[in-house]
């Protein structure tokens, strides 16, 4: 049971930001839910409350909430099928919902985000934790709804909607070689690289990868597939740890369909991202290997250079860069060792160091 502990003046902050804003809360434990709406409603927000998701359901169509704060395990419809019944509606999309539980196994984080939650609060937990979830979900809502309503279209500052989009959302860390979405899976929701390397990769028939891009610190990935209504193309695997956080597609789609800056900031970035699979399958077809060694190299400098870092360096593993550069493994060894013996770069601890950027750059193919 949660504790009414620790409550002092930071209710008085709460009731000045979010006084009466409306918040449904289902759980199935009735001293929980007791609980919880009366730490809701010592910080002045209107509370609702259901004891199970169906009467949870009829509460949000029947109520329209400012955010639902909802258990997982719940019998007759679990939290996930009332998070799924609540999306299906068009004016209750962008509701901002968290989800309590008392399972705290990142399968579960997953499962939930996947579905499109805002976030998390894993049972027991303190009021102020509550209260602060709940506050930033809240502000980050205000934030996003004024800036699209208000703003014309040609003062949108993109960039920024884009920030306030992803910021404050619960940051999830998947380590190396773990796999943020597969081919051929259906999308549920798209990442925002916060730190760390992602690859984006096909496979053959025989298993052999070929990476099509590579993402970084604010990167988005995965809206491709949603933009086009269809199921992942391609795989993304961390390549190093990172930590990304998870967007709901349907509040992405929302947020394309009411800001067309927005619309026109991802159409850009689709174009780039197919002229940059034509550039590279052409390499990839009539380059020599040194060539495409070279290209993949200087692709690499592009991508993560920052600054006036002199030399450039990364650390990449020997089989991530010849699927970057469309070889094997072995012909990308020997390659590299022939580009040490020329002095173009130099390797040290596993990391490649570029000496000459100017002539692997103007290598001749």
């Amino acid at each position: 049971m949660i504790v009414l502990s620790h409550l002092n003046t930071e209710f008085d902050l709460f009731c000045d930001i979010y006084c009466m804003k409306k918040i449904l809360v289902i759980e199935d434990t009735p001293d929980i839910l007791e609980n919880i709406a009366e730490i809701l409603e010592l910080a002045s927000y209107e509370v609702i409350t259901a004891p199970n998701g169906k009467v949870g359901v009829e509460q949000a169509l029947n109520a329209h909430p400012d955010l639902i704060v909802c258990d997982i395990m719940m019998p007759e419809l679990d939290g996930y099928g009332v998070l799924h019944m609540v999306q299906k509606h068009e004016a209750l999309r962008r509701v901002p919902f968290i989800f309590l539980t008392a399972k705290a196994e990142a399968s579960d984080f997953r499962k939930g985000m996947g579905l499109g939650a805002d976030d998390y609060l894993v049972k027991p937990f303190e009021p102020t934790d509550l209260l602060q979830t709940i506050e930033s979900r809240l502000k980050k809502a205000d934030v996003l709804g004024q800036q699209i309503q208000q703003a014309p279209v040609s003062q949108v500052n993109t960039e920024q909607v884009l920030k306030d989009f992803v910021e404050g959302r619960q940051i999830y860390t998947y380590r190396k070689k773990q796999i943020l979405f597969s081919e051929g899976n259906h999308p549920s929701r798209i990442f925002y690289v916060i730190t760390g390397k992602v690859k984006i990769y096909k496979t053959n028939d025989e298993g052999k990868e070929l990476i099509v891009n590579l993402a970084t610190t604010g990167d988005f990935i995965g809206y491709t597939a949603v933009w086009q209504g269809t199921t992942y193309k391609v795989t993304a695997e961390a390549i190093e740890d990172v930590e990304v956080a998870a967007i709901a597609r349907s509040e992405f789609e929302q947020l394309l369909k009411e800001n067309p800056g927005i619309q026109q900031y991802f159409l850009q970035a689709l174009a780039c991202e197919v002229e940059g699979k034509d550039e590279q399958l052409l390499r990839i077809a009539y380059n020599s290997l040194r060539r495409k060694v070279a290209d993949a190299l200087i692709f690499l400098h592009n991508k993560y250079k920052q600054g006036e870092q002199q030399p450039f360096s990364i650390s990449i593993s020997r089989e991530n860069l010849a699927s970057l550069a469309g070889t094997a493994t072995e012909s990308l060894i020997r390659t590299l060792s022939d580009f040490k013996n020329e002095k173009l770069i130099d390797i040290h601890d596993g990391k490649i160091i570029l000496l000459n950027e100017k002539k692997i750059n103007q290598m001749i193919n």
